[in-house]
């Protein structure tokens, strides 16, 4: 058993194909295929379930899975060491707050744990993000949800469970151009809403899925962009839309925008990691200084 094979063996899992997994890692096909079957020789069992859509784990795949992440870190804290090298730990965070959110988790842990390293990784995908954390490529990652479970905003969470831990809150606003036929109006009824042009990015944005659970069908989706174009149209009365009160609180204040007078619950920076790997150097650590 080699430290290649199962790197190799983490990504077939990750990707589902040899074809993908030979993309992530820069190998040809032809040496994962080769990579994969010295594994199970050395094992002496079939890690996978071969079908014409792809490779799945079998069970006895599923229980390497999880020793192949102890096995892999357990060589980077020895190769770290022996080296003197600190480890860095890997965390993960959406684009649209890593500006404006993560300076400031950043800053508790520079404050409370100075001498900890630590990377962080922008994503653009929130999938993206949940499975570094499963896979063991990132120790934690930040992104915006809320309820009493993973994906309680409306995105389906990892098949691997995640433990996670809200930090801080992250108020919305639904804004619209000054002039705007409900702008001075408190409350507005959700109803009210029916028929308004509600601008969004995609699907599986934070602020659509926050939407639908608060404004529910009534408003009409019209795609824009992301955070700064929905502002932008907003702002020239293209449309409503509900953002981050960060995004929004300069264009407020100067007049740029109104605020509609609906009552909308926070969002809630949630800190995501996998449980099996606390005991990493430096994860405790992360944990605590974020959370305090």
């Amino acid at each position: 058993m080699e430290l290649r094979q199962l790197r190799t063996f983490e990504a077939v899992v990750r990707g589902g194909t040899v074809t993908d997994a030979a993309n992530e890692l820069g190998l040809a096909p032809s040496t994962v295929s080769e990579q994969i079957r010295a594994l199970e020789r050395s094992l002496g069992v079939p890690l996978f379930e071969r079908t014409a859509r792809g490779m799945r784990p079998t069970g006895a795949g599923e229980r390497m899975l999880l020793w192949a992440r102890r096995l892999l870190d357990a060589a980077e804290q020895a190769r770290c060491e022996v080296t003197g090298r600190p480890r860095v730990l890997r965390l993960g965070a959406l684009e649209t707050i890593a500006a404006t959110l993560v300076p400031r988790v950043l800053a508790r842990l520079a404050e409370r744990r100075p001498g900890l390293a630590v990377e962080v990784a922008p994503a653009v995908s929130r999938d993206e993000l949940l499975s570094g954390v499963a896979g063991g490529r990132l120790e934690a990652a930040l992104l915006l949800d809320t309820g009493e479970a993973l994906g309680d905003l409306g995105f389906p969470p990892p098949a691997e469970p995640l433990t996670f831990l809200d930090l801080d809150p992250v108020p919305l606003a639904l804004v619209a151009a000054p002039g705007h036929r409900l702008a001075g109006r408190s409350p507005v009824p959700p109803g009210d809403l029916a028929g308004e042009r509600l601008l969004v990015n995609v699907p599986a944005c934070s602020f659509w899925m926050a939407a639908d659970r608060i404004l529910g069908p009534g408003p009409e989706r019209v795609r824009a962009g992301g955070v700064a174009v929905m502002r932008a149209w907003a702002e020239r009365g293209l449309g409503i839309a509900l953002l981050p009160e960060f995004a929004v609180a300069e264009a407020l204040r100067s007049g740029a925008l109104t605020r509609l007078g609906l009552a909308v619950p926070d969002l809630r920076l949630r800190l995501v990691w996998r449980g099996d790997r606390e005991d990493l150097p430096g994860l405790r650590d992360v944990l605590y200084a974020a959370a305090a």
